[in-house]
């Protein structure tokens, strides 16, 4: 039964369409030695560069490397422009965004709205980059189980990108993803599906097919499916979201390990045990990787695991 799988199936939010690039990195490491030699340890592309590389590693998982990395980006723009500028606002953004990546969400929250409070007295209520802070907050407090307080803040973020983007931009659908998701945590299955829909056929549209973010809609449209017991449906889905990420962003990416608990829920769900141990253990691995042995997540799916080997030895 589902209960056996202690942490539920997890839907992706959507921030801005990003891909990770392969080589990446070293263009970003090399750009950061190049702005060191030519400007100096303490110059404002410095900083720059270092949140450029620390969001990279961000989005592959690699959260210790990553949180050095936006601590001296932060600590340069403070110095050098002082504690009220756009830089700082982005920067704050980002380091709350690690820290909710990494369920830390007491330590983000207040780096979220002191990056909304500074970007609206420096940009002013309606701007983009308030929009995006109002979708991270309202994505703070979802995760939270804060969904009275999350709702208004994803509209409020919709509505604002709608009226400075227009119908048809990434933006856009990424609001009516994360809206969805948000419906679909309070049971909401009606209205969640339509949004749902929306935003992956936006997406495909206007990132095409091979995109991480057409992966995410498959995911999270799979795993309302699985909620309504259409499980065909969703594991076709989930296998086509399982494929893309595996291509787009490699198999160490933070994502698969969420699809492979995500696939093993869905199996375990329908008593397939045997076909779901392996996708627990390969999200058992990853996560201990990526988080460590004893991060709450890593620690959730070991009981999960054991769960299921002990159904798979009762049967």
């Amino acid at each position: 039964m589902a209960t056996a799988i202690t942490n539920p199936k997890r839907s992706i939010p959507l921030y801005k369409a990003q891909t990770i690039y392969e080589g990446q990195e070293q263009i970003l490491i090399r750009e950061l030695e190049q702005n060191q030699r030519q400007f100096g340890e303490e110059h404002i592309n410095v900083a720059i560069s270092l949140n450029n590389l620390a969001e990279l590693y961000r989005n592959q998982g690699r959260y210790s490397e990553a949180k050095p990395l936006y601590l001296q980006s932060l600590k340069l723009i403070t110095k050098l422009l002082g504690e009220e500028n756009q830089y700082m606002a982005i920067i704050l953004n980002n380091l709350a965004g690690l820290y909710m990546d990494q369920g830390r969400y007491s330590e983000a929250e207040p780096l979220y709205l002191q990056s909304l409070e500074l970007e609206k007295k420096l940009l002013g209520e309606e701007h983009t980059d308030v929009a995006t802070s109002l979708n991270n907050l309202a994505e703070l407090y979802r995760n939270q189980g804060r969904y009275s307080e999350a709702e208004p803040l994803y509209l409020q973020s919709l509505e604002l990108r709608k009226k400075l983007l227009g119908e048809n931009h990434p933006d856009v659908a990424a609001s009516l993803n994360n809206l969805a998701l948000l419906y679909m945590n309070q049971g909401k299955y009606s209205e969640a599906e339509p949004l749902y829909l929306q935003s992956l056929e936006l997406t495909k549209k206007l990132l095409g097919e091979n995109h991480p973010d057409v992966a995410t809609g498959l995911n999270n449209l799979a795993g309302l499916y699985d909620k309504q017991g259409r499980y065909s449906e969703a594991e076709s889905l989930y296998l086509q979201s399982l494929e893309l990420i595996k291509k787009l962003l490699g198999e160490n990416h933070p994502y698969m390990a969420l699809l492979f608990n995500n696939l093993a829920g869905l199996y375990m769900d329908q008593g397939r045990y045997s076909e779901a141990e392996p996708f627990l253990k390969q999200s058992l691995e990853l996560t201990k990787k990526l988080l460590g042995e004893n991060h709450p997540q890593t620690m959730i799916l070991k009981q999960n695991y054991e769960l299921l080997q002990q159904k798979m030895e009762s049967n």
